[in-house]
């Protein structure tokens, strides 16, 4: 019997013109999935059990499958069956960074400042928002056996966020991405990465004991939620001399 939310109407609310059978029966699942009806870690009914809701053969349930699994919002494991995958749990900027040896070791955190502040045109347009709209603004140090190694600037949508606006940051977790999930019900599932190079600000360098002026890699991250939405950007600096990053090809 298909799902009471399933009709041919919802379907086609979620295709575009043009667009296969699977293609839209994969916007569907999506929607599903965003909606909340499949929290992330868990399983996807059984392949015809889906096939039979939805009215499609099975070999079109397969192909929407793949192209979700291709777009990471999903993973299918032999043997065991199709997951709505967990997401990024920290994605931690210590790859790019040698820090003695740090290697797999999850930094501390120190909150240095929260504020709710106007959005910048560059952190509007990542985030989606209007130019001026009120962000949740994070300033927070990482450190290794208590010595500081990064230094980052958040900023988050407060309709996301709001949760964080208040009570004691030095409560927070050591990785934020779990904790969005469990405070916010946000659950970053990608991130996108771009490195750069520059020179310390007096401010940015104090945090991390360093001089003014000291030459720092500069990491700009782009966090995207299940529905595809930017719901973090985060600037982080750290000194240039520690950079390391490996890329192996094949």
């Amino acid at each position: 019997m298909k799902h009471p939310s399933l009709s041919l109407a919802t379907e086609a609310a979620h295709a575009l013109p043009g667009q296969s059978r699977y293609g839209a029966l994969a916007a569907t699942l999506r929607h599903r999935v965003v909606a909340g009806e499949w929290p992330p870690g868990t399983a996807l009914p059984a392949e015809q059990l889906l096939a039979a809701e939805h009215g499609v053969a099975l070999g079109t349930l397969r192909r929407a499958l793949e192209l979700l699994a291709e777009q990471g919002l999903i993973e299918r494991v032999h043997g065991k069956g199709t997951f709505v995958r967990q997401g990024i749990a920290g994605a931690s900027m210590l790859r790019f960074f040698r820090f003695g040896d740090s290697a797999g070791q999850v930094p501390d955190s120190r909150i240095l400042s929260r504020q709710t502040v106007p959005a910048s045109a560059t952190v509007a347009r990542a985030l989606g928002l209007a130019p001026g709209e009120p962000v949740l603004r994070l300033q927070r140090l990482r450190l290794i056996d208590a010595q500081p190694c990064l230094l980052e600037d958040l900023c988050l949508p407060l309709d996301l966020f709001a949760p964080l606006v208040d009570g004691d940051p030095a409560d927070w977790d050591a990785l934020l991405y779990p904790m969005y999930a469990r405070r916010c019900g946000v659950h970053v599932q990608r991130a996108i990465d771009d490195i750069g190079f520059g020179l310390l600000s007096a401010p940015q360098a104090q945090p991390l004991g360093l001089a003014a002026g000291h030459p720092a890699a500069v990491v700009t991250r782009l966090a995207y939620d299940l529905s595809g939405r930017c719901v973090e950007w985060r600037c982080t600096r750290g000194d240039a001399h520690a950079f390391h990053y490996t890329v192996t090809l094949t």
